[in-house]
């Protein structure tokens, strides 16, 4: 008995996309016109980037709240050697950057120059993206402030 594979090519796709929805989609179309939004939460906190939902209730969020292009830095890890898949091709930190304004910081990338730079605490300011689209790389990074 002769035994025979049988093959074929395939390519797995996702062939949708999906809408951002009222809360997002607010913050993305104020990304795009250089101005960063918040939601409050039923506890008076704000959250950055804002979420539909209130973490403590699960009611609905709509209150918006404009909140600072700076902010303090509050946690960071530094990398290296930047993959292709970075949007920085150099050396920088990732780091949860609460900003002026928010009550919960938001993960972005700091662009430091160098790791001795980094430091918790550290004040840092948007670099804003010379072409921006509605999208979280609208903000291109934060700089040493």
């Amino acid at each position: 008995m002769s035994e025979t594979t049988l093959t074929k090519t395939f390519e797995l796709g996702y062939n949708y996309t999906r809408s951002t929805g009222p809360v997002i989609g607010r913050f993305l179309t104020a990304l795009r016109e250089g101005q960063i939004l918040g939601v409050r939460g039923s506890d008076g906190a704000v959250i950055v980037p804002p979420v539909e939902f209130d973490p403590q209730t699960f009611a609905a969020l709509d209150e918006f709240v404009s909140v600072g292009e700076s902010g303090t830095v509050t946690s960071w890890a530094w990398v290296k050697q930047p993959t292709t898949h970075h949007l920085l091709q150099h050396p920088f930190a990732f780091a949860l950057i609460r900003l002026d304004g928010a009550d919960v910081p938001m993960l972005h990338m700091v662009d430091a120059g160098d790791e001795a730079a980094m430091r918790t605490g550290m004040r840092v300011t948007v670099r804003w993206a010379v072409e921006r689209h509605g999208s979280i790389t609208d903000i291109a990074c934060f700089v040493p402030a």
